[in-house]
């Protein structure tokens, strides 16, 4: 693996490990009964996600135009494969990191509502306190919790299912739209903006189908209704419903790309 697709990988996995912490934010949320800002904190995770996907573009753009400068067009879906492969990684990552990043979310909504200041937050982060309270949080999923996971699960299958589809297309939209630029050269520039067409149909997937369930399941926890053992074996399986949909996005690519291809001749 070259330098530059090395620097994609990471940037890929980075994008998908925040947006599956993003979710310890709620569990967090529910614990320490600040629910705003634990929306909040989710918020800017998502947020940062979804802008870092913006920068996600123009290196895999570059990528394709050196690829085929060098002839070596034949090799863009290997690379593409490695690229999705990442995702996958670092959401399973991310799903083991999930009780860490809970307590970690937890000291952080606690120092913000004492000191109400980001950029204190976040410099007190970096200060060998800030190091000890890291080091402190470090948890792995415990062998009881995935047990519990035989449990009721808080969603229907349709949901997690939604979510699935909705994450495999986020996964693949950028990626598939930039392949069918090399597959349909002559309106290349047309296939890669259709990703903005692919990434607002899943985004509006996410917060129509799955986000009020979650928020309104988060009201249910706070109100006594619903147990916060539900909700966290919740988040467990549509994190993991995350982690299916970017494999499924192995499958999709190839014929995502031809049909954007297609597409850009009619658009």
């Amino acid at each position: 693996m070259d330098p530059q697709l090395l620097v994609i990988c990471l940037l890929t996995a980075g994008i998908n490990l925040i947006g599956t912490l993003a979710y310890a934010a709620r569990i967090a949320g529910v614990r320490t009964r600040r629910i705003a800002m634990s929306f909040a904190l989710f918020n800017i995770l998502v947020l940062i996600s979804r802008m870092s996907n913006s920068f996600l573009g123009p290196f895999l753009a570059k990528r394709i135009e050196v690829r085929i400068s060098n002839n070596g067009g034949e090799a863009l879906l290997g690379d593409f494969r490695l690229v999705l492969m990442s995702a996958s990684i670092a959401v399973f990552v991310g799903i083991l990191l999930v009780p860490t990043a809970q307590r970690l979310f937890a000291r952080a909504i606690g120092y913000f509502q004492e000191h109400r200041s980001t950029t204190r937050m976040l410099l007190q982060s970096a200060t060998p306190a800030g190091m000890r309270t890291i080091r402190d949080s470090l948890a792995m999923p415990r062998a009881s919790q995935l047990r519990d996971l035989a449990l009721p699960r808080g969603v229907g299958w349709g949901v997690l299912l939604a979510n699935c589809l909705a994450q495999a297309l986020l996964t693949v939209g950028v990626l598939a739209s930039l392949y069918a630029g090399y597959l349909n050269p002559e309106f290349r520039v047309t296939a890669s903006q259709l990703s903005a067409v692919i990434n607002g149909f899943a985004t509006i997937l996410l917060f129509a189908l799955i986000d009020p369930q979650l928020s309104v399941m988060t009201d249910d926890v706070v109100e006594g209704r619903v147990s916060e053992p539900l909700f966290r074996r919740t988040i467990v399986w549509i994190s993991f419903s995350r982690l299916v949909g970017t494999v499924l996005a192995q499958a999709l690519f190839v014929p995502s790309a031809m049909a954007v291809a297609w597409v850009a001749n009619y658009v």
